[in-house]
């Protein structure tokens, strides 16, 4: 099977990060196509970088969908665009956080995401309580900018560690969710590390669309993911138009 791995920032090292996390847990029988958006933001850390995300990251899901592919995983834990995607693939489309939550919530009853900024805290709870997981899993903020994860020599690493003691200690976390795609890389030594499990969203999400693909099973297109209906779009997103 064809998996497409779509970062929706436009930087690539961390393209090539989910994609070595993507290759490392993929099945013998499944080719993990990187893409990396063409327009929009460098990193996305909050509601305006993830908005004008979106038409560089459906452009690649629509490229994608051109190509054969045969699921798509949105390499950004803010699950940007994700409800949009589903409406315009015909094919399955997973989210970070989603995957990562549901993956967490088959090894731990309570487990702490450890995210980047404080911007993003607030989001994944969001997110979290939509998810269904607002009682089981609580969210710590790094004070990690997206675009340090890629600096040895920031001092990224040593913070995510501090939260993670921190969970552990205090949240009584049983589990730890990694909370942002530039992260992917870290998963098994923190695990090792901390001797708890430790969820990478990439290295999830890319197991639920094997999945997936394998039971034949797409979005459903009645109701809420149903296509979108066919309509002008003006200006810069004329390109963008249904239909």
């Amino acid at each position: 099977m064809r998996i497409l791995v779509v970062n929706p920032n436009t930087t690539r090292s961390m393209t090539d990060k989910a994609a070595d996390a993507a290759r490392a847990v993929a099945g013998a029988g499944t080719e993990i196509i990187a893409a990396t958006a063409q327009m929009g933001p460098a990193s996305i850390e909050g509601h305006y970088d993830g908005a004008l995300a979106l038409p560089g990251l459906l452009a690649e899901i629509k490229k994608g969908e051109a190509e054969g592919v045969q699921a798509a995983v949105i390499a950004c834990f803010d699950d940007t665009g994700l409800d949009a995607a589903r409406s315009l693939a015909g094919f399955p489309v997973l989210g970070l956080c989603e995957c990562a939550l549901v993956t967490a919530g088959f090894l731990a009853q309570r487990f702490t995401v450890v995210t980047t900024l404080e911007r993003s805290r607030v989001l994944l709870e969001n997110l979290s309580r939509h998810y269904g997981f607002g009682g089981r899993a609580i969210v710590r903020a790094a004070d990690i900018p997206v675009l340090e994860l890629e600096d040895p020599a920031s001092g990224a690493i040593g913070k995510l560690r501090r939260q993670i003691e921190l969970a552990l200690a205090e949240d009584r976390a049983e589990a730890i969710v990694l909370g942002c795609a530039g992260m992917a890389d870290l998963a098994y030594a923190l695990q090792q590390e901390y001797g708890v499990p430790v969820i990478d969203g990439v290295s999830a999400a890319v197991k639920q669309a094997e999945a997936l693909v394998a039971q034949r099973l797409t979005t459903s297109k009645r109701g809420s993911y149903a296509a979108p209906l066919a309509k002008p779009y003006s200006g810069a997103l004329s390109a963008f138009a249904p239909g």
